[in-house]
């Protein structure tokens, strides 16, 4: 039997009763990841939403994923990882086949095995059709992968890395959309050297540039079919889309939520600014726009969860909450002043996290030209590319 929210309600606050914002910020201060906080995951079924019973997990659907990061980033316990996860997994279930989803999706249900995702390279961009890492097929079963790839997160804890790769040259195609492929890569192979990325986000997992050298990995491990990896991957990121909208909205209602609880007791001229409209109207919109943001969330899940590519939700939804969470952080910022940016009063740090979250894992000025072109039928507003 499926697992119902309120289940998950109530293994999430069993979570957050051992494991507090302090304890997150201790893994982030001493560049570690929140291992202990996972295995509780995983222990409690959290890992396991989501995912079919038959490969180890409690049942349900993307839905229930998204509530499990809502609810515990609304603690201040943002599990990036479980966006990379959560995508990852997507692709196999989807596209893998039953040895692939037999082999990789129980691990990651109770814990022992993690995953990051590779898709991003410094010269591609946002234009994940001209990337440049390239799978050779040997012809003895295996292909050998050479490339770069920057801003993987957790790259240094994950066992295995699903990567995007050309298994044809970009200039070879006719169609921008043909020639991709997406492997499962043991993330300890020969060949692989992971270089540390200096981001300013507040957050325990670590980002990387990861450079891959002739590494050899088993034909079987790619997940659908060679040339024809778009749709694996964009059945992957929609669910990504989804995962950083409700990491966003929690982050976004755990600032706005100490705005107000300092706010209630900061009172340099006798009476609380909080009884300031100034301050008062801004969070009251704030905590509108959140509320609003998070009807489209899980709107666009259940769409997904339906069987629809919800390609057009799940931007929307990207959209709306990632910018609602800021709008949260800035509210909390001003509302805190100068201590706003005290790193020791944790509101700045929340910032970090919300703001990039615009940017990635794709920028919402993208999201708005995927909107006006593919939901309101007007001209690609962007650059005019092959096929």
């Amino acid at each position: 039997m499926p697992v119902e929210l309120k289940e998950i309600e109530q293994a999430i606050s069993g979570i957050t009763r051992r494991f507090d914002r302090a304890y997150w910020l201790k893994c982030y201060k001493e560049r570690r990841f929140t291992d202990e906080l996972w295995q509780a995951m995983a222990d409690a079924g959290l890992l396991g939403a989501g995912i079919p019973e038959e490969y180890g997990g409690v049942g349900g659907g993307l839905t229930e994923t998204v509530a499990v990061m809502d609810g515990l980033s609304k603690a201040g316990l943002a599990p990036l990882y479980l966006v990379i996860t959560g995508l990852s997994r997507a692709a196999i279930l989807k596209h893998g086949t039953e040895e692939q989803k037999q082999r990789y999706i129980p691990p990651t249900v109770t814990g022992e095995e993690k995953f990051c995702f590779a898709i991003t390279e410094p010269n591609a961009g946002t234009n994940s059709f001209k990337i440049q890492t390239i799978a050779k097929d040997t012809g003895k079963g295996t292909y050998k992968i050479s490339g770069q790839k920057i801003f993987i997160s957790g790259a240094d804890v994950a066992e295995w890395i699903l990567l995007v790769a050309r298994t044809t040259p970009y200039s070879q195609v006719k169609d921008r959309r043909e020639g991709l492929a997406l492997f499962i890569v043991d993330a300890k192979a020969p060949g692989i050297e992971l270089n540390p990325l200096n981001v300013a986000m507040v957050c325990p997992e670590r980002q990387f540039i990861v450079n891959f050298d002739e590494v050899e990995v088993p034909a079987e491990n790619l997940v659908g079919e060679k040339d024809k990896g778009v749709r694996v991957l964009f059945d992957a990121l929609n669910p990504e889309r989804l995962l950083v909208a409700a990491m966003s909205l929690g982050i976004g209602d755990f600032a706005l939520q100490k705005a107000v609880e300092y706010a209630n007791t900061r009172a340099p001229f006798d009476e609380p600014i909080g009884s300031y409209q100034a301050l008062q109207h801004p969070m009251a919109y704030a905590k509108a726009h959140l509320e609003a943001s998070r009807l489209m969330l899980y709107r666009a899940a259940q769409v997904y969860d339906a069987g629809s590519v919800a390609g057009a939700e799940s931007n929307m939804a990207k959209l709306l909450c990632t910018e609602a969470a800021t709008e949260a952080c800035e509210i909390a910022l001003q509302t805190h002043g100068g201590y706003g940016f005290d790193l020791d009063y944790d509101v700045v740090s929340l910032w970090s996290i919300a703001r990039i979250m615009e940017v990635a894992p794709i920028n919402n000025q993208m999201v708005l030209n995927f909107l006006g072109e593919k939901v309101l039928g007007l001209s690609k507003s962007y650059g005019r590319f092959r096929g």
